[in-house]
């Protein structure tokens, strides 16, 4: 049977509001990124009533309800981020990019542990420094730095990652952050 292309009906208060329903309860999101989904829906299918709607009134009522949550949002993410062995600015990037406000991204910003414990994740995901190759060669260090850099790790982090003897003073290292901010 042929397709036809027909264009889908214009949208309409009832039709937008279930369309930002649907996407909230399929994807955890900010306010920002649920804004440009709707502008993006009443730019593509067109508007039916009156007056155009205010995707941004809509995606505040949604926040105001509880359906959009930046600040959870922004700790899920930080987390997954984390837990995947991202850096500190790889994290910062995509919450920047998802629309969370610079302090919400300062107050989820990993502490030095974190970071350290990102960055020993990746090592062991990527099999860098002591999870790799016995002593590998300077090219093939560079390069593993430079791949942690591209993460979001500091320079003094992918170094010492990169650079560590074995595992167990990689490890020492990390563990060596956690003593420092429980005194804190």
């Amino acid at each position: 049977m042929p397709r036809t292309d027909r264009k889908p009906s214009p949208l309409s208060d009832a039709k937008l509001e279930e369309l930002a329903l649907a996407y909230v309860a399929r994807f955890a999101t900010t306010r920002a990124k649920l804004e440009g989904y709707l502008a993006r829906k009443l730019r593509e299918r067109g508007w039916s009533g009156d007056r155009l709607p205010d995707p941004a009134a809509l995606a505040h009522r949604f926040a105001e309800a509880g359906y959009v949550d930046d600040a959870a949002f922004a700790r899920m993410k930080s987390d997954s981020l984390l837990r995947r062995g991202y850096g500190s600015r790889r994290v910062g990037e995509a919450l920047r990019a998802a629309g969370v406000a610079q302090p919400l991204r300062e107050d989820v910003a990993p502490v030095e542990a974190q970071a350290r414990q990102a960055a020993l994740a990746l090592a062991r995901r990527r099999r860098f420094g002591p999870w790799g190759d016995p002593l590998p060669d300077r090219p093939r260090r560079e390069k593993q730095i430079a791949a942690m850099l591209r993460a979001g790790h500091t320079l003094d982090n992918a170094r010492q990652i990169v650079e560590a003897s074995d595992q167990a003073a990689a490890e020492a290292w990390v563990e060596s952050a956690s003593g420092e901010n429980d005194c804190v």
